[in-house]
């Protein structure tokens, strides 16, 4: 399915006051504000969340599967991410939190901090052979592997073409259950998301040739659902096979940690992502071997999703570090070429800003823009509906809405 609605964020008009907070903060100019509503302009939206965090209406509804659907399937796998872990307060044991999954219904759990320290493992074999331009940007964050691929198309060189730690969890799971002689067709593999951004990447199979989870859940759902059944666990079976490396890919510069390196560069929070982006375009950052940005604040943790103030998540989260080993997965112990962690389908650049798909076409609207944008304010308010105003004069020539609209024109 190619709607991004179904795997994003969804407008609750009902709620939604047109305050235009939304539209402000949205880093791809994706919303509009149109007749009073919000309205999601799908081809841009990268998923970060920003307006499910911003809305204070609460009208943006971040798109996850109902937890019920784990049971269309009689064989269910729980995949959680490591932001989960950050979300419980005094946790002396990770073990409690997936026993708790095993209660909740699930059959077995695979832990996501698995599969990331197989793709720290296989990004430094990558360095090591220097085949990648640097800057090296981490492909983690499906949201900013959208944003390169809509505004940086000259960075895409330098991105690993390497998949999520979830498709390498998720696909591993899978395949030890198939190995215990279940049928295929019985076993739901669900991926616990701390973000809509990795709900897209997740449904859609980004960078894969078709989709490694049978559905995506949320932290914040299953967390609550959590809470009633952890207290109640008398046994707590061993069920964890990762280390703090893993778990530390929860947080801004968990990842980069794990590649052993100094010179790296770890920034949260779209608006730095954004800059970093633009520094790197400017050749500003050639002295930095690796980069990685995460959209959210402080990381994964900072979803929105989770439950837990991210910074709160954070401490927890390095609290554990004494209570895992440090390592605890490696490549060779896995039996899978090394194909296996790459891309089996390389992102495409996205020319969403197209004026028109006739360069002449495309050169007149050109004109058309800037001889609009030259008679308005350049106060950049928002009351127009849209978030600038070098978008609303867009929005003008695209035939989107009328100069009338903007009331602090002269005339």
């Amino acid at each position: 399915m190619s709607d991004k609605s179904l795997h994003t964020v969804m407008l609750d008009a009902d709620r939604c006051k047109g305050c235009i907070s939304c539209m402000k903060r949205c880093p791809t100019e994706a919303i509009r504000v149109r007749n009073g509503k919000a309205k999601v302009l799908y081809d841009r939206c990268i998923g970060c969340g920003e307006c499910v965090r911003m809305c204070p209406h609460q009208a943006k509804l971040p798109a996850y599967d109902p937890f019920d659907s784990i049971f269309d399937y009689k064989y269910r796998i729980a995949v959680p991410a490591p932001s989960l872990i950050g979300q419980f307060n005094n946790l002396e044991n990770v073990d409690l939190i997936l026993n708790g999954l095993l209660e909740l219904g699930f059959d077995d759990v695979f832990e996501v901090a698995r599969g990331a320290e197989l793709i720290s493992e296989e990004t430094r074999n990558i360095m090591r052979e220097g085949k990648v331009k640097k800057p090296i940007i981490s492909s983690a964050c499906p949201a900013v592997l959208e944003l390169i691929m809509m505004k940086y198309h000259s960075l895409a060189s330098h991105v690993l073409d390497l998949v999520a730690p979830a498709d390498v969890a998720l696909r591993l799971a899978r395949e030890e259950a198939e190995a215990k002689g279940i049928p295929s067709e019985d076993i739901g593999v669900f991926f616990i998301s701390p973000c809509p951004a990795k709900v897209y990447a997740l449904k859609t199979g980004m960078g894969l040739k078709k989709p490694a989870a049978d559905g995506v859940l949320s932290v914040s759902e299953v967390y609550f659902k959590l809470l009633s059944v952890m207290p109640k666990i008398k046994e707590i079976k061993h069920i964890s096979k990762t280390g703090i490396l893993g778990v530390r890919w929860a947080a801004s510069g968990g990842e980069s940690l794990g590649i052993f390196q100094d010179r790296y560069l770890a920034a949260d929070g779209i608006e730095n992502v954004n800059n970093v982006l633009r520094a790197m375009e400017d050749g500003n950052l050639n002295y930095i071997d690796f980069v990685e940005l995460g959209a959210c604040t402080s990381g994964c943790v900072g979803g929105v999703l989770n439950v837990e103030n991210p910074f709160v998540a954070r401490v927890r989260i390095r609290a554990l570090r004494h209570k895992l080993p440090p390592l605890d997965n490696h490549l060779d112990e896995v039996d899978k070429p090394r194909e296996f962690y790459h891309w089996e389908v390389t992102p495409e650049a996205k020319d969403v800003y197209r004026l028109d798909s006739d360069f002449s076409v495309a050169i007149e609207k050109m004109r058309a823009i800037e001889q609009i944008y030259a008679e308005l304010p350049h106060l950049d308010c928002g009351g127009c509906g849209a978030p600038s105003c070098r978008a609303f004069a867009e929005d003008v020539v695209n035939g989107e809405t009328t100069l009338d609209m903007c009331t602090r024109r002269e005339k």
